[in-house]
């Protein structure tokens, strides 16, 4: 019964292979989720799903796959309902008061109710709505959904309504992943790790094996040879867009700047309001009295930093392309001159901007700072991140 999820999975674009799915299928007959909806989701994703960027597609290719008896064959629903009565008995344990226990085993016991509830699919031929007795929707059948009986089986409904269903025959609905939208940082800091530059420093720790195979065999005997452990020697300068319209964004920036700092060691930031003039901070509360002129640090940092600017680029055209058009200060230069200044310095740059880039051309600076940057400017998404470290790598 499990084929058609596998192809739902290969339809929808999730990269499973045999191997995986015979796995799945290896901890499915080891009874690791039987009856259980929730840890058969989470079994399935994790056997079959190596990459956050496809647990979208996963839940969606698992809605397909069991969103219901329309889009499972009667023959698979038959075997699945063959549910043993130990476990019945310890569901009703659970859940039920002694009460209804006691009004279960008036009306038939589970024993019964399951019973019925084989022989119905077996018999129901198509959709059934209202009526007492056919697996539908409505009516007092106690098989189906957004129906009444004081005993019965729901099946494909999103939620109780009376509280009285004894058994629940359907998966919950799980909230899609996307890579349009932010994540948080733990996904955010896989698409950084896409920017590495690799380089060997510090003791020399790390068991170097090649190197130990080799002298190992030349003096007779086991000769261990250590080397200096790998780390991301990649540098990165951050400019941050702080105040007014960025308070919208504060969350996702947030995440960015805490994933940043964790992945990159080598990383400096400062703060800007709107656009980058002549001077930047690194503490909005002390902006005022403790500024750091922009030409110290296209002196300090080389070429082989890469740039990234994080704002949302809304802002009057003038800021940008006018000397004195900045709306806290009169700024002897415009905008876009030191702009152009940041990216001949860094030729690695980019600019992520956290509004959805639908609403992009309803604003003109946005689209002075897109032009600027030449096709560099990219959506603060997950999306947007991976791409703009392929862009800087």
């Amino acid at each position: 019964m499990f084929l058609p999820f596998f192809d739902s999975l290969r339809r929808a674009g999730v990269p499973v292979s045999l191997r995986e799915f015979l796995g799945f299928l290896e901890a499915m007959a080891a009874g690791l989720a039987t009856y259980d909806i929730e840890a058969f989701y989470f079994l399935a994703r994790t056997a079959m799903v190596k990459d956050e960027r496809h647990l979208d597609r996963f839940d969606r290719a698992f809605s397909a796959a069991f969103k219901g008896l329309e889009a499972i064959p009667p023959e698979a629903v038959l075997e699945a309902v063959a549910l043993p009565a130990d476990w019945l008995k310890k569901l009703a344990e659970r859940h039920l008061t002694p009460e209804e226990r006691a009004e279960i085993e008036a009306l038939g016991g589970f024993e019964r109710l399951m019973e019925t509830l084989r022989a119905r699919l077996a018999e129901q031929k198509g959709r059934h709505q209202g009526g007492s007795k056919w697996i539908g929707t409505a009516g007092t059948s106690p098989f189906g959904a957004f129906g009444y009986n004081p005993e019965g089986v729901r099946i494909g409904q999103a939620e109780g309504r009376e509280g009285r269903a004894a058994k629940v025959w359907d998966r919950r609905e799980f909230r899609d992943f996307d890579d349009r939208v932010e994540l948080g940082t733990r996904n955010i800091k896989v698409a950084l790790r896409r920017l590495r530059q690799w380089a060997r420093h510090g003791a020399a720790e790390e068991l170097d094996l090649p190197a130990t195979i080799r002298a190992s065999a030349d003096a007779g005997y086991i000769d261990v040879k250590t080397r200096p452990e790998r780390h991301n020697a990649v540098r990165v300068v951050l400019f941050l867009d702080v105040g007014g319209s960025m308070e919208a964004h504060v969350r996702v920036v947030e995440e960015l700047f805490s994933a940043s700092r964790s992945e990159f060691k080598h990383l400096e930031h400062y703060y800007f309001h709107n656009c980058l003039y002549e001077q930047v901070w690194r503490n909005s509360r002390r902006r005022w009295d403790e500024q750091t002129p922009t030409f110290d640090l296209l002196n300090r940092y080389g070429p082989d930093y890469k740039c990234i600017f994080v704002g949302d680029a809304a802002m009057s055209p003038y800021e940008i392309s006018h000397p004195g058009g900045a709306n806290e200060h009169w700024n002897p230069e415009s905008g876009a001159s030191w702009l152009a200044r940041a990216r001949a310095q860094w030729p690695a740059h980019v600019w992520l901007n956290p509004l959805p880039e639908k609403h992009w051309p309803h604003t003109p600076s946005i689209g002075m700072i897109a032009q600027a940057f030449a096709g560099r400017m990219l959506p603060l998404t997950l999306a947007g991140i991976t791409k703009a470290m392929r862009v800087l790598g």
